[in-house]
């Protein structure tokens, strides 16, 4: 089973550049970020012809999450528990069907910025909510796929150049610290696990040149439990996408599970 992550960056402003990856690449599950649209203006009618089952967690103007898989889906959840009042999109969840079923989350993590503000306080706090949502979905025992934006750098070798973002939230202390609070769960780091090496991101700015100068980083997470990652096979970032034409500034990832 190929499961893939992307924030497109608008899905109905980027969806023929979209849906060309999607017949190239051919994912059995995939989950979007910041789709930027209502539930309603999602274009569910041109994946449902590639073959997909549509779920959609969207909020108007902003954020907002979808997940598509070629099997059936169960238990769908919208929106991370422990907050009644937050009402970002940012959080989709499904059982996927398959013969062997895995969970899978679909995350777009807020971004934080400017840190000192009270977006950086809402950042750690859904960070922290994200880990108690992730213990209670480890207690099931089955394979588990907490996949997306996670608008966090984990390591200086995930960044061209660390002392650029070191006033940035995504690369704060605390976001780091949080995002290894969850893998100590339990979770395994997808890419870390699979490839390993140094400098390979899934983000490039739009501004100062970042992608033909390669300066990029890092963001795009997949966090497997012990189920998943037992049948981990592979781990690919298609960062060629980055330079077609209308892009978005992140490029999916991709992994493979031997389901």
């Amino acid at each position: 089973m190929r499961i893939a992550t992307w924030n497109v960056n608008s899905i109905n402003a980027r969806l023929e550049g979209v849906l060309d990856w999607f017949k190239e690449a051919n994912p059995d599950v995939a989950c979007l970020q910041e789709i930027k649209c209502v539930d309603e203006k999602f274009p569910s009618e041109a994946f449902e012809s590639l073959g997909y089952n549509v779920a959609v967690h969207g909020q108007k103007t902003y954020n907002g999450v979808a997940l598509l898989s070629k099997y059936p889906m169960e238990d769908v959840r919208r929106g991370l528990p422990g907050d009644e009042t937050d009402e970002q999109a940012r959080y989709i969840e499904a059982l996927i069907g398959a013969p062997k079923p895995v969970r899978v989350g679909g995350i777009y993590l807020p971004n934080g910025n400017p840190i000192g503000t009270e977006k950086f306080t809402y950042k750690l706090a859904w960070m922290e909510r994200l880990k108690a949502h992730a213990q209670s979905l480890l207690t099931h025992e089955e394979p588990l796929v907490l996949a997306g934006d996670y608008n966090v750098i984990p390591e200086p070798s995930d960044c061209y150049d660390p002392a650029a973002w070191a006033g940035d939230a995504l690369f704060q202390p605390e976001s780091r610290a949080a995002f290894r609070e969850l893998q100590w769960l339990g979770l395994t780091e997808a890419h870390k696990q699979i490839v390993g090496t140094e400098h390979a991101y899934t983000f490039w700015d739009y501004q100062a040149g970042a992608w033909p100068r390669n300066n990029g980083i890092r963001i795009d997470h997949m966090l497997l439990s012990a189920q998943a990652a037992d049948r981990l096979r592979g781990c690919e970032i298609h960062s060629h996408v980055r330079g077609r034409e209308k892009p978005s500034d992140h490029v999916p990832v991709v992994i493979s599970l031997d389901l």
